[in-house]
Order: structure tokens, then sequence, then C-alpha cells
């Protein structure tokens, strides 16, 4: 009954509290019960790709980023830090935004990154309008922190703009600065 008022198992679990607290005989322990799916949900994409060379394998990439950022209502604004041979070493939120704007300062990009020890950094955000294509903001940022890491020896590898069930590989357009 649940998943057909929300239309699937995801956006239920993706469903504000607020609107769950809503639903008549949830109650607190059934948002509980649903909270503890989406986290072991959150937990099972990441340990498919959590250790694992990112860039190898862009279907698991994308199920990982779907999972986490493909029904958010607001920008949010990830960071996939990885080693020198291209394995995850942490997937890190750095801002929640509006539904069309994130800010994202380079200067605390490139401060994470060199506290992790990574070698280079995949930008991650999603368009909560479902589009993921690149807005001029998000291209000027793309360049901002890239040129920023660079002077740091620290290598932008991507930006992956997630849509509703739809990507943008800034690497695969040939938007990433040179």
């Amino acid at each position: 009954r649940l998943i057909g008022r929300f239309g699937s198992f995801a956006a239920l679990l993706s469903a504000p509290d607020a609107e769950l607290r809503g639903i008549s005989g949830l109650g607190t322990h059934g948002l509980a019960a649903i909270r503890l799916l989406q986290e072991a949900a959150l937990r099972m994409a990441r340990a498919s790709v959590q250790g694992q060379p990112v860039l190898a394998d862009p279907v698991r990439l994308r199920a990982y980023l779907a999972s986490v950022l493909s029904r958010e209502k607001v920008e949010q604004f990830h960071i996939l830090f990885l080693d020198g041979q291209g394995r995850l070493i942490a997937d890190e939120a750095q801002a929640r935004g509006t539904v069309n704007h994130t800010p994202v300062y380079p200067r605390e990009v490139v401060r994470r990154a060199l506290d992790l020890g990574a070698d280079g950094l995949i930008l991650v955000h999603n368009h909560p309008t479902g589009d993921p294509t690149p807005s001029a903001e998000d291209l000027a940022m793309t360049r901002m922190v890239s040129e920023a890491c660079a002077l740091l020896g620290v290598a932008v590898l991507d930006h992956v703009i997630v849509g509703n069930g739809r990507f943008t590989h800034f690497s695969e357009q040939g938007l990433l600065p040179r």
C-alpha cells in the first residue's frame, strides 16, 4: 500500500519524514523502520564502490550515485575522493543548496582532498528538476575547482550531474578543463 502511494520502493525510502508522519497508522516505529531500510540500501550501494577503481565500472558508479542523489528535492554537492589507483577513499556531501543552486568553495574541496591524501576526485551533484544538463554555473564551478586542485597535484577526473535516471559526465562530454 505504501509503495503504491509513493510509486516505488525507492520513492518511499526517500520520502520526507513530514510526509511519512502524515500517514495514518505508520507511527514512529514504522518511520524508524523506513529510515533503517534507507540507510541499509545506501550502505549496500556504497559497499559496491568502496575500495574499487571507481571509473572502471561506470554502470556501478551510476547505480551508486542514483541511490544517493536521484530523489533529493534540493541540490546536493558530493565529492568522491580517490587514491592513486582510482579507488574510492570517501564520498562526502560538501554542500546542500536550493532547488537550483549549491554553493561550492574550491578552497574547502582542496583542503579536504589533501586531508584525505586523495590523488583525484570526482565532483558530483544532482539536478532536482531531473535534467542533468550542465548550467553555466556548473561549468564555471568545475573550472575553478579544477584549477585550484591542479595547483596542488589533485586531479579532477570527472564531474557527474545526476538527473532523474539520467547522467551527464563532463569527462565524456569534453567539458573538463584541460
